[in-house]
């Protein structure tokens, strides 16, 4: 059977900072939850332990991986969990040496000693964590999880992250790289946002569908929101001042709204001279990306780290090109880009800690041009060159982020990813395809290569780059 990736899998709501090492380790941490219970009676449990392995274990404090696992363990679920509530939670934990198992039972905890920090890698991926629950009669019970990339977690992948998973799903249109999906479009004369919603209501009602796609919407919305409208210094240590704040000030104005979307249209009204478009679409992925780096609530976009650039372009599109632009778009915008996503999930990877930041940004960026283009009237076969431009000029950037946290050099290349996305949209619809060079399997295929190719000191590791170079004190 094939492996049918859903739009609603590429793009999820969660906390950041991270989808891979925050995201990630808390839904495993809900996972090793249901297996308890599944199987034990939780009153049996004294204690619980987690390790932390690899990439998780190099920059897991920056990442709040170890926030993210007791937030875990205590039943919370990532999507729904007020944010201010996080704080609590976790002080809670700290000073009372407790953890709410499941939120029904406490244990002790201690953090120091029930949450260990390997270096070492373990063998099938990079990010990986083995929980333990001890019992009444002295048994144990350990559960290993490995986080991929873009919140997936399973427990056990290959090395090389491309194995071939069986779904219980067939959709009518199985997709497993960019030529598929093409010739779908060709035989079905259809737009690739009309195979893609094909395969979404195979699995679940058209009104869900609808509901939630504008759910991911308003997530992102209300997210910019949320950044432009908060100033001050962000957590961490590396004392990053906010800029979305002062950018978007500068260029609003006075103007009058009380709500996102009202905000929205006031934006529809300013300037749209080159420089003020170039601040709009960052101060956008900006805002994104410092409430993502402030534990804010995010959508995976494929990742947190890169969850900036869809909702910039997005907006971008929403604000500058097109101001009769509804919901009809904005559903057509997201199901391209989750499906260019899946095609890059199962090409390569969504994952830093496996490809470094092409991986992220360059995904990211790949998939807001496919969708860009799209709603801006682009063929199929100049969606897909649009997707491969922009991941052509993103091949072999390294993930170095500074004290494990993502936020430099991080929350800046979410401006260049969204900016590079619309050149690359414009580049595809002013070419004919026939011309294209490079076809995107084979650029996704590249990016896999130079993700193996690549020292794993740039994955993720806080061990190379800009995290040698500029280090904490410097800061």
């Amino acid at each position: 059977m094939e492996e049918c990736i859903s739009v609603f899998d590429m793009l999820k709501i969660g906390v950041g900072p991270s989808s891979s090492h925050t995201l990630g380790p808390w839904r495993a941490a809900e996972r090793f939850l249901e297996e308890l219970r599944l199987d034990f009676d939780l009153e049996s449990i004294t204690r619980v332990k987690v390790d932390l392995y690899g990439s998780l274990s190099l920059t897991g404090k920056g990442h709040a991986t170890d926030l993210a696992v007791m937030l875990g363990l205590s039943g919370q679920d990532p999507e729904y969990i007020p944010v201010q509530d996080i704080d609590g939670i976790i002080k809670a934990i700290e000073n009372n040496h407790l953890i709410q198992l499941g939120n029904e039972k406490a244990l002790p905890f201690y953090i120091l000693q029930d949450i260990v920090f390997h270096k070492e890698f373990l063998p099938f991926h990079a990010n990986g964590l083995t929980f333990t629950a001890f019992f009444e009669n002295e048994t144990e019970y350990t559960s290993t999880f490995y986080s991929i990339g873009g919140g997936f977690v399973v427990k056990e992948e290959r090395s090389n992250a491309k194995k071939k998973v069986a779904i219980k799903c067939a959709f009518p249109f199985p997709i497993n790289n960019a030529a598929e999906l093409l010739d779908y479009t060709q035989k079905e004369n259809k737009s690739i946002s009309e195979i893609v919603y094909a395969n979404e209501i195979s699995m679940r009602p058209e009104a869900e569908v609808h509901s939630e796609l504008l759910r991911i919407w308003h997530t992102m919305l209300e997210c910019m929101y949320i950044g432009c409208h908060s100033e001050g210094i962000l957590p961490g240590g590396l004392n990053v001042r906010r800029r979305a704040f002062d950018m978007h000030q500068n260029l609003i104005g006075l103007s009058n709204y009380d709500s996102p979307q009202s905000w929205l249209e006031e934006i529809r009204k300013t300037e749209v001279k080159f420089r003020q478009i170039l601040k709009w679409v960052s101060c956008f992925a900006l805002a994104v990306n410092e409430v993502n780096a402030a534990l804010g609530r995010v959508v995976t976009a494929p990742t947190n780290g890169s969850a900036g650039v869809i909702p910039a372009v997005l907006m971008y599109y929403m604000v500058i090109e097109n101001h009769q632009a509804d919901e009809k778009q904005i559903k057509q915008f997201l199901m391209v880009a989750g499906e260019i996503g899946s095609i890059f999930k199962k090409g390569a990877t969504i994952s830093a800690a496996m490809g470094g930041c092409q991986a992220e940004i360059g995904v990211s960026s790949a998939m807001a041009a496919g969708a860009l283009c799209e709603v801006m009237g682009g063929t199929p076969a100049q969606v897909l060159m649009a997707a491969e431009i922009a991941m052509e000029h993103h091949l072999g950037l390294t993930c170095d982020p500074i004290g494990g946290l993502v936020q430099i050099p991080c929350i800046e290349r979410n401006t260049m990813g969204a900016i590079k996305a619309i050149n690359a949209a414009e580049l595809a619809l002013e070419t004919d395809s026939k011309n294209a060079k490079v076809p995107l399997d084979k650029v996704i295929d590249t990016m896999w290569q130079t993700a193996k190719d690549m020292n794993s000191k740039y994955k993720e590791t806080s061990e190379g780059g800009l995290a040698i170079a500029v280090n904490m004190a410097d800061c």
